[in-house]
């Protein structure tokens, strides 16, 4: 994929079909030039099995095509740069409130093979207007600052009867991300 906000995308389709209800997306650079991006979702988790089989682009649990692309293109991207990916996940069992999966990548933002970031602006605005009762906790730390969003706080401030897809507030909330990165921008 030519951006990583493209990969986050794809992973966090992948947590909408696990059937998350929170979804948080974390960037975090330091002043070494490495980012680390996290998805962690409450979704239902993947067993040991799919575990193993997901960064083989081979292995879908999809019934729409035989290939799933989405990890080991990411996988890929990072280890072009000499970093990695670490996938965790735990199972929904009854009666348990502790599942979901945790993705990790690193990346080394020197390396001439390192994927720009993109338009995460997009993507977060895409994720809400799709996204429906679940919730997003956006974060992109940088050694200038930090852009943040929490779609649980924009309904406690709307109230029940504003849906979050609705175009005046998915306006704002690209309105709001971008002002923000304006703002890592001058400092």
């Amino acid at each position: 994929m030519k951006e990583l906000s493209l990969n986050v995308l794809d992973i966090v389709q992948n947590s909408l079909t696990a059937g998350a209800s929170l979804v948080k997306i974390s960037l975090t650079e330091n002043e070494q030039g490495i980012l680390t991006l996290s998805v962690a979702d409450d979704g239902k988790g993947m067993s040991e099995e799919i575990l193993k089989g997901v960064t083989n682009p081979f292995y879908t649990t999809r019934t729409t095509r035989k290939v799933g692309l989405g990890i080991p293109l990411l996988k890929l991207a990072a280890e072009q740069t000499g970093g990695c990916v670490t996938i965790a996940s735990k199972e929904k069992k009854e009666g348990t409130d502790d599942h979901g999966t945790v993705i990790t990548a690193t990346f080394d933002t020197r390396s001439i093979d390192f994927t720009p970031i993109g338009d995460m602006v997009s993507t977060i605005s895409c994720l809400v207007q799709r996204g429906g009762d679940v919730d997003f906790e956006y974060s992109h730390k940088t050694p200038k600052g930090e852009v943040a969003l929490s779609t649980r706080e924009m309904r406690q401030m709307l109230g029940a009867d504003i849906p979050l897809n609705s175009f005046e507030v998915i306006k704002w909330l690209e309105e709001y991300l971008t002002e923000q990165y304006n703002v890592l921008k001058t400092n």
